[in-house]
């Protein structure tokens, strides 16, 4: 972050993102987030007033820009960082789309050069909003019940409630789409001009059974299409919104790969909450290592590398270490539903050191 001198003694707070510096937002509200540690953006996470925003990386007929813009995690963070409800942060990703642009390597390693466009589903305690973007042209589709999900392909079909000015003009010049046809986003500017629908595990799960440790063993399954044998899960996360807004919302993070070998460990926003540095990784690119990903990895990473390492060796003290985690893990869901179920109002000393305690108990039970 540094500062920009500008005529009439205006000061700007500049802000330095993945690859693009932009204007600092006047304010800015807490977040915590799940990113990768190389980049300034965030891949999921959510904000002190009930905010939460996933995004998945997606491929269109438009190719992604190679230019080094904004990235669809910078996009997440910036979201969380500048909206106050879902629709905030709707409007505050498509003006940063449509002020900068989106761009850019989606990998550390430079050898590995790929772009992609951004899909988002962006969430608050009374509705939902899934935005999806080709560039700086995008769509929105409000959600106020039901289920909805993401994958690595567009999925907004002709139900689209918000949406760029020149989108269907932009489709129109490139032939994609005349006005004869209904205007279908996700077959008009998906790669082949075929639209697809996204697995939604959940949508087979009655609405009263729909609870925080449900959908974190749908995130566990391998069958539910969340995860592959091919491609591990790199950090998971699920909140819990209630509608109630004396009630807090409550968010499990794991902050380590591989749900079905991962803890959920509950946050809750509160002031002066206890800041977790074993759960953080290092932002300084330069610091020496000797195999030039270490520097990367926080202290709950690398216990839990080695908690895996002995599960592969030692597959019965490996399930007994797992059974004990996933116990605490319980415990903490049990904890949780009865601050949700409790009538009286959230005392904040009882949750300060909430995550602080959770990731400091996990490193302990690994060593």
């Amino acid at each position: 972050m540094r500062f920009k001198k500008c005529s009439m003694f205006r000061l700007v707070i500049m802000n330095q993102c993945t690859y693009l510096e932009i204007e600092q937002a006047l304010r800015t509200h807490a977040v915590i987030l799940s990113k990768p540690a190389w980049m300034w953006g965030a891949e999921m996470g959510a904000n002190e007033h009930g905010v939460c925003i996933g995004n998945v990386a997606v491929t269109a007929r438009q190719a992604a820009s190679d230019s080094k813009l904004l990235l669809g995690m910078d996009l997440v963070r910036l979201g969380l960082e500048r909206g106050t409800t879902a629709k905030d942060s709707v409007d505050v990703i498509v003006s940063l789309l449509e002020e900068h642009g989106q761009g850019g390597n989606h990998f550390e390693d430079e050898s590995m050069a790929l772009g992609f466009h951004s899909s988002f589903l962006i969430v608050d305690r009374a509705e939902a909003w899934v935005l999806e973007t080709v560039g700086k042209f995008w769509a929105a589709e409000k959600i106020t019940d039901g289920v909805k999900c993401l994958c690595n392909h567009l999925s907004l079909k002709t139900k689209i409630d918000m949406e760029h000015p020149e989108l269907r003009s932009c489709a129109q010049s490139q032939g994609w789409w005349n006005e004869d046809k209904e205007f279908n986003f996700s077959e008009v500017f998906s790669e082949g001009g075929h639209g697809h629908d996204c697995p939604e595990k959940a949508s087979e799960i009655p609405g009263e059974m729909m609870t925080a440790e449900t959908i974190i063993n749908i995130l566990r399954e391998k069958y539910s299409g969340v995860q592959s044998e091919a491609y591990i899960t790199t950090a998971s996360a699920v909140s819990v919104l209630p509608q109630n807004e004396s009630s807090p919302c409550i968010h499990f993070f794991t902050g380590t790969p591989d749900p079905s070998r991962s803890v959920f460990k509950p946050f809750i926003f509160v002031e002066d909450v206890t800041v977790v540095p074993k759960a953080h990784s290092s932002t300084l690119r330069d610091e020496s290592s000797d195999d030039g990903q270490t520097k990367w990895k926080h202290e709950l990473y690398k216990s839990h590398e080695q908690a895996l390492s002995l599960i592969e060796k030692d597959p019965e003290q490996g399930e007994k270490l797992m059974n004990t985690m996933h116990d605490l893990e319980k415990q903490g869901l049990e904890a949780m539903e009865d601050i949700l179920n409790s009538a009286g109002s959230l005392d904040p000393a009882e949750v300060v050191d909430l995550f602080y305690d959770c990731v400091d108990t996990e490193i302990k039970f690994y060593k």
